[in-house]
């Protein structure tokens, strides 16, 4: 019996192990598979619930901290737009390089203009008031109050102000907490565009900012692109909400709007509103687009963005060609210093550029390229840290382009390199011009012989100074700005040669023959503009 106990027992042994072993896995499996289950839902639940609102924020809280206790990971990157790492893509912890001084032209371009002072490489948002403050172009020369409509937190005021405009006597912090009021933010826009500087700064400082109290300003915070009840994206300036209405009503094409041409094709019963119209992606644009374009900010005229006509750079020359001060004086942002030209000043126009180029046409967000989407544990957030795409080009740009980094680079370089070339060409034409108009002043040129140069040099440096002043250097739309950097030379080249007309002596009468050409007749000529 002993061999038939020995035979049963080792084979219950292995059926035993294996079982036991199926039962181990069966668990592991099974803890693993509920583990899994657990951490989906609280991540579904995590994602349900975005934020707890530990902070009250209203519409006067224009200081960021509090919004920072509800929502950290965006006010974490916000804090990085001190960027104090400085770069060829911007930074510094100190006030950034002089660009007169890297590039001496431009003090020629602005001669007669207070950029011709003191003109800077940019820096982070964090610095966008306090480096307003200590320019030379404010604390030197007189300048508007509507500069502050970008570089800083106005909204509060503007409606503070708005609100006495109106007969109140007493504006309470309460009473500003309340709703957006858009009349009054209206109001004290008008009233606000008016101002000095100074004064503007002032009424700036007597605005409460929701924590500190009064004699705080800060410069653009989670309140000037969030509505503090939903945190939705919204449009809170003035100027571009008024902007963007005009162009709706423009026949300019802008197919990368297509909420413009919905609206283009409907009833039109009230003007194009972004905050009702546009879709999240549109405004993922449009929040950049209150202040990155071109606009008039002096004192002789409310602040407008200059869209009525288009987008273009001639659709927008166009438009001051024909514009008028209300004291019917004629459009003009300053006399220059060397020929007494009146000339356009452009100002930073990269919506405008950025709405001729590829990026545009492929519906690619402002927010898309400079505040990329992170992943915070199951939240998928934008970067609040706003700089150059070339310093995170794995969320910025390999999100849609599969290439690698440094070819994704190089691509960049080249345009901007390019695009700068023909910035410095377009540079010395209209410094041979303004030698050339000189030379013909001193020769004792009329006003009536200079004014058409004169026209064709205000044409020059308003097509150099648009893409000088554009801060990509070209790659929004690097085809459209290297078309007019070649305009801004032919202008330029156009008023020299007519300059040194005017100073050279008059060529003798001399008969000539007409040279036959096989394929040319005499009525062939070359366009001329």
């Amino acid at each position: 019996m002993s061999p038939d106990n020995s035979a049963g027992s080792s084979a219950r042994g292995p059926s035993f192990v294996s079982l036991a072993g199926l039962m181990l896995l069966f668990a592991v499996v099974t803890f693993g598979l509920v583990a899994l289950l657990t951490n989906i839902f609280e991540k579904k639940q995590e994602a349900q619930i975005p934020f707890v609102r530990l902070e009250e924020v209203d519409e006067i809280t224009t200081d960021p901290q509090p919004w920072g206790v509800n929502w950290p990971d965006q006010y974490d990157s916000y804090l990085l737009t001190v960027d104090s790492e400085e770069s060829e893509y911007g930074g510094s912890e100190a006030l950034t390089a002089s660009k007169l001084e890297a590039h001496p032209w431009l003090k020629r371009l602005y001669a007669g203009y207070a950029f011709s002072l003191d003109y800077r490489e940019a820096r982070g948002h964090a610095y966008m008031l306090s480096d307003q403050e200590v320019t030379k172009r404010v604390t030197e020369r007189k300048q508007a109050g509507a500069c502050l409509h970008c570089h800083a937190s106005i909204i509060p005021t503007y409606r503070r102000i708005g609100l006495m405009e109106e007969g109140m006597t007493e504006v309470t912090a309460e009473d500003l907490a309340q709703d957006f009021n858009w009349p009054a933010v209206m109001t004290g826009f008008q009233a606000m565009s008016a101002m000095e500087y100074a004064d503007a700064h002032a009424e700036l400082l007597k605005t409460p900012d929701g924590t500190s109290g009064e004699g705080k300003a800060h410069p653009v915070s989670c309140i000037d692109c969030h509505d503090p009840k939903s945190m939705a994206i919204r449009v809170t300036r003035p100027g571009f909400v008024q902007g963007i209405a005009a162009l709706a009503k423009s026949d300019d094409p802008v197919v990368h709007l297509p909420s413009v041409e919905r609206w283009r094709n409907g009833k039109r019963e009230r003007d194009y509103d972004p905050n009702l119209d546009a879709s999240r992606q549109e405004m993922r644009t449009f929040v950049c687009a209150q202040c990155h374009v071109e606009y008039y900010c002096a004192s002789k005229e409310t602040l407008f963005f200059p869209w009525a006509n288009g987008l273009k750079v001639e659709q927008i020359e166009e438009l001051y060609d024909g514009h008028k001060f209300p004291d019917g004086s004629d459009f003009v942002d300053y006399k220059h210093g060397e020929t007494g030209a009146k000339i356009y000043k452009a100002q930073h126009p990269e919506f405008e550029l950025w709405s001729q180029g590829i990026h545009a046409r492929s519906g690619v967000s402002c927010a898309d390229c400079h505040m990329p989407y992170e992943r915070k544990g199951a939240m998928k957030v934008s970067s609040h840290n706003v700089r150059s795409p070339m310093l995170n080009v794995n969320r910025s740009c390999q999100t849609c382009h599969n290439v690698n980094e440094g070819e994704l680079k190089q691509r960049v370089e080249l345009i901007q390199a390019r695009t700068q070339d023909l910035i410095e060409r377009a540079a010395v034409a209209m410094t041979s011009m303004l030698d050339a108009i000189n030379a013909a002043k001193a020769a004792g040129a009329t006003d009536e012989q200079l004014a058409p140069i004169l026209e064709l040099q205000k044409k020059g440096m308003w097509r150099l100074d648009f893409i000088s002043s554009e801060n990509s250097k070209g790659f929004h739309a690097d085809q459209e700005a290297a078309r007019i950097l070649g305009e801004a030379i032919d202008y330029c080249r156009q008023a020299e040669v007519a300059a040194t007309k005017l100073r050279a002596p008059e060529s003798p009468d001399v008969a000539v023959e007409a040279v036959e050409i096989e394929g040319i007749t005499p009525d062939d000529k070359a366009p001329i503009r």
